[in-house]
């Protein structure tokens, strides 16, 4: 296993989706962490809400995170298990961000959980067969390269039975915050990187929105091989600090990635340009904004 991950993590370098999640947008995540954890807390409820409390006490229950970030939904997973010894239960997260993955394993290790990371990408890597009784994911399956070949490979990760539950966002236009930033700072910074939408009669790239057509999703998991699919739209309220918003700004999405490399000076001017036009989303000390995802259902 040890000798497969070598090769997945050699891989990983070579990988044009995962070099964007090993450099500077996989460390604002790792450095941002607390924050997202805090802001995705109710998706990731959604996700652990079928797992069976306390599984780990005197059984067994087993689930892969895959795209699993920092970890805070397997550490999620391996809390509501109740596992407190490797044994107990195989919570397992995979992503092929190497510092995220890092981070992982160190928050995972500080809460005193038996919870294992692996750096691979979850499309090719050899994930066991019939392993796990959960496969689950927020927002770490857009981003695959074939997401047929994909879903089929995780398919075979699963117990005879075993769940798949997914949380992706629907499209740009059903999530104005998520492309507040971007809009705002157009006339600034002309050259932002785009986020791609799967759209009927569209290309089919990887990206945040990837998943914005239902019948697409429908077809990925049928075509892998997933029976049972089913998939409702869920419009679920996230939050966080409004002091938060000017680092939210400057480090994550398009705008963090094209000012990772700009002087303080550059970096302060455009947040202090953009922030206003998160107005709409302040209340009080708060940011409040929906949002609207699929919640993807599947058997094995």
């Amino acid at each position: 296993m040890d000798d497969d991950i070598a090769r997945d993590a050699n891989d990983i370098r070579h990988n044009d989706q995962a070099a964007r999640w090993n450099g500077a947008a996989g460390q604002a995540w790792v450095d941002a962490r607390p924050m997202l954890d805090q802001l995705f807390e109710p998706l990731q409820d959604l996700l652990i809400r079928t797992i069976p409390a306390g599984a780990g006490d005197g059984g067994r229950y087993s689930v892969l995170d895959v795209g699993c970030g920092t970890g805070g939904t397997t550490r999620a997973a391996a809390r509501r298990i109740g596992a407190t010894r490797p044994d107990d239960s195989g919570c397992t997260g995979v992503d092929v961000s190497a510092p995220m993955i890092e981070a992982a394993r160190r928050h995972a290790e500080q809460a005193g959980l038996p919870v294992r990371f692996v750096l691979a990408d979850a499309q090719t890597h050899d994930l066991g067969t019939g392993r796990f009784d959960l496969i689950m994911s927020r927002f770490g399956v857009m981003f695959f390269a074939d997401p047929v070949a994909a879903f089929r490979n995780v398919r075979g990760a699963a117990r005879q039975g075993g769940q798949l539950r997914f949380i992706a966002w629907r499209s740009a236009a059903d999530n104005p915050f998520m492309t507040t930033a971007e809009t705002a700072a157009a006339p600034l910074l002309p050259d932002l990187p785009s986020r791609h939408t799967a759209l009927p009669g569209q290309a089919n790239l990887p990206g945040q929105f990837a998943f914005a057509d239902p019948d697409r999703v429908r077809r990925i998991l049928s075509d892998s091989g997933w029976a049972a699919v089913g998939l409702e739209a869920i419009d679920v309220v996230c939050s966080m600090p409004a002091s938060a918003l000017t680092g939210y700004i400057s480090r994550l999405g398009p705008v963090g990635l094209a000012l990772s490399g700009a002087d303080d000076a550059t970096r302060t001017r455009i947040v202090k340009a953009i922030r206003p036009a998160f107005d709409p989303f302040v209340s009080g000390d708060m940011v409040r904004f929906t949002a609207a995802c699929w919640l993807a259902t599947a058997v094995a």
